[in-house]
């Protein structure tokens, strides 16, 4: 049922249509656009169809039935403004039966709660670049999505030249990011032809998320609007770089709301070294929590900017882990090793399962490396996973990665791995056809 409260908003904001829906394992946002009338009665004894955390990106069912439609519990916190029309919300359904404990935000639920057992909030933003084209749907798939056509060719790292030319796009942009109820802390030129980065504001972790899927949802919209494509593909190929998807997270006080990495001496302190422990241990076992596509892993080739194992040092770009010490509340730490195209919610319970684990075992982290490369290997760290399905089989096989997230999340996500792999497994490019045809 709707409550009073609930009624209370879209009767104050004036909604008339509520985007319903939730996030599937790509961070998509399925939902279904129902009328103020309509949305009340379907609320009376919710359902949604149970096929999310059976098919893949490409919308092919994998997974055995029934295929059926299961309760659904509403958020009424989740209510934002849905800009793309007037007078509308989107608001988030999430599974309450079979399916729930399968689906990336309940996963992070469980990590959120978690962390209020002992006695910490949680605080958390995204930052994803992204890579504009001038590209249509129609002209992708026309080509054959061979040599796409660039947006802002001429782009350099943080240029103000760019940010002159493209400031009423930018703007526009800005805007309706904003009209989503989304803190953004800054849009800017980065490195690379047509690319961009949103860096989001702080919020509890749930909504940071939620954030985190909405806007790249917003941006495509926005591309699509100007016959554009927006891309968080994490390597398009030659001439662009690879693009992430960096998650800032803090632990605050649940009773006081102090950050708790904060230090009077501006350093990192004492329990955010035992957060970076934990995700020491266990981000090379359940790595495909953050990144989940074949492509995913082109971004951590040999010269890429991507850390190739779980190094840290202090305000350092090269290492898996950054920290931002400081003696004010902004202290915080930075997951740099997902992609782009990320799962959000995964992504994010991956970084605080992880540090919560080191946390209540009070490990001791590594030495900073504040002088590696990304190419270079911190003695005995473990290395990531070079392929998609040997993330699926380490994450499988892990015994830490199945106490924090749960055997059956963790079987069934592995599966959901392994699919995605072999969708390509027999796939040719074209470089390998340059390469091999005539040997």
């Amino acid at each position: 049922m709707v409550s009073a409260q609930l009624q209370a908003q879209l009767e104050a904001q004036a909604i008339e249509v509520l985007h319903v829906g939730q996030f599937d394992y790509a961070g998509v946002f399925r939902e279904r656009r129902l009328g103020r009338a309509q949305f009340e009665a379907w609320a009376r004894a919710p359902r949604f169809a149970n096929t999310l955390p059976k098919w893949d990106c490409a919308d092919n069912l994998f997974a055995g039935g029934p295929y059926l439609t299961e309760t659904v519990a509403i958020d009424e916190a989740s209510l934002r403004r849905y800009p793309f029309e007037a007078n509308a919300g989107l608001i988030i359904a999430d599974f309450s039966g079979d399916s729930a404990s399968l689906m990336p935000r309940a996963v992070l639920r469980r990590q959120i709660e978690r962390a209020a057992a002992m006695g910490f909030a949680v605080q958390a933003a995204f930052e994803f670049e992204v890579i504009f084209l001038n590209e249509t749907a129609e002209s992708l798939r026309a080509s054959q999505y061979a040599a796409p056509r660039q947006f802002a060719p001429d782009n350099k790292c943080w240029s103000g030249q760019t940010a002159a030319e493209k400031a009423g796009f930018v703007g526009d942009l800005v805007d309706l990011i904003e009209a989503h109820d989304i803190a953004l802390f800054a849009l800017a030129g980065e490195l690379g032809p047509g690319c961009f980065e949103a860096t989001l504001g702080a919020v509890d972790g749930l909504r940071a998320a939620d954030n985190a899927g909405l806007v790249r949802q917003a941006i495509r919209a926005f591309a699509r609007g100007r016959d554009m494509t927006a891309s968080f593909m994490p390597y398009i190929g030659p001439g662009y770089p690879s693009i992430g998807g960096h998650i800032n997270l803090s632990l605050a006080d649940a009773a006081t709301g102090a950050n708790l990495f904060t230090d009077p001496q501006g350093q990192t302190n004492e329990l955010a070294r035992r957060f970076i422990a934990g995700m020491t241990r266990l981000v090379p076992e359940a790595f495909a929590l953050c990144a989940h596509t074949v492509n995913a892993y082109r971004r951590f080739a040999p010269g890429s900017w991507a850390p190739k194992s779980l190094t840290w040092a202090d305000w350092t770009f090269t290492t898996a882990v950054r920290s931002a010490p400081s003696a004010f509340d902004d202290a915080r730490l930075e997951f740099r090793l997902p992609g782009a195209d990320c799962n959000p919610h995964l992504a994010l319970a991956l970084m605080l399962g992880a540090g919560l684990d080191g946390i209540e075992q009070q490990l001791v982290a590594p030495d900073p490396t504040p002088n590696l490369g990304p190419d270079d290997i911190q003695p005995g760290a473990a290395r990531f996973p070079a392929t998609l399905a040997e993330a699926a089989d380490r994450l499988q096989a892990g015994a830490d990665a199945a106490r924090v997230f749960g055997q059956g999340f963790v079987d069934h996500f592995a599966g959901v791995c392994r699919v995605e792999s072999n969708s390509l497994a027999r796939a040719v490019s074209a470089a390998e056809l340059a390469r091999y045809i005539e040997g």
